[in-house]
């Protein structure tokens, strides 16, 4: 009976495993010597397996076919969840050996260690200043190339980093998110609250070379070494600057 319908009810193991090898031995073969006999038709791009053309296709079609049982975020691959997942779980299996910081993805552990190396592998073609990261580079080159990426929807002001975008945003909001814990007052950047606890700790890091005199905020020491265009307001300033200024004016006038 068997003979008459074809059918083999007990597959040969031996041949289904000669099969599945020589098929990965095909794709290993392709990988050296850089066949990629899939291509896409939308595109061009070519790929060395088949499941790297279906998972590409999806670029193109926005196909999202695993979602997140937590928050039902979609993605195009299922690796990619795995990863997501782990905003959930908390995981981040990518430890430093030298300081045993944990990280999320591989590439940013990658990223980390060269904060202990010194490795800086990206390196700009116009001024060869090197960067640890390349993103660290495309952010650099806007200096050169004057590209500013982000914009006001309000005023139209553009920025290079979304993070001064963000700052400026709070002019217009008024939002000041950054409270100082002694006198409460609120600023809208955490720069300026580190500058204005300067105030209560009495720090004064800004100091004039002249009189040794310091102040708590450059924008005040600038002021104090200003000299007037008009001598006549030497007499209403006392400042050492101003004073420097005064005797060079009475030297000179005497000389003459």
């Amino acid at each position: 009976m068997r003979s008459q319908t074809g059918k083999k009810p007990f597959p040969c193991k031996v041949h289904s495993n000669f099969s599945w090898l020589m098929s990965n031995l095909n794709v290993h073969m392709s990988s050296r010597t850089g066949e990629k006999p899939y291509t896409c038709e939308i595109c061009s791009k070519s790929f060395t397996l088949n499941q790297q053309l279906i998972t590409h296709m999806r670029s193109h079609t926005g196909e999202k076919p695993f979602s997140c049982e937590v928050c039902l975020k979609p993605f195009s691959t299922n690796g990619n969840l795995k990863i997501h997942m782990r905003s959930h779980t908390g995981e981040k299996p990518f430890s430093c050996d030298v300081c045993l910081k944990t990280f999320t993805l591989n590439q940013q552990l990658i990223t980390h260690k060269r904060s202990h190396t010194g490795e800086k592998p990206f390196s700009c073609e116009v001024c060869l200043k090197c960067f640890s990261t390349n993103g660290n580079l495309k952010v650099h080159m806007r200096s050169h190339t004057g590209e500013k990426p982000f914009s006001c929807e309000v005023c139209l002001k553009s920025f290079t980093l979304n993070q001064q975008l963000i700052t400026h945003m709070k002019s217009h909001t008024g939002e000041k998110s950054f409270s100082c814990e002694v006198c409460l007052k609120s600023f809208p950047v955490n720069g300026s609250l580190i500058k204005h606890m300067r105030v209560h700790a009495d720090k004064k890091p800004f100091s004039c070379d002249p009189c040794k005199k310091c102040f708590p905020q450059n924008g005040q020491l600038v002021p104090h070494t200003r000299i007037p265009e008009d001598p006549r307001m030497l007499e209403d300033n006392a400042n050492c600057m101003m004073s420097t200024y005064k005797k060079s004016f009475n030297l000179n006038s005497n000389i003459y």
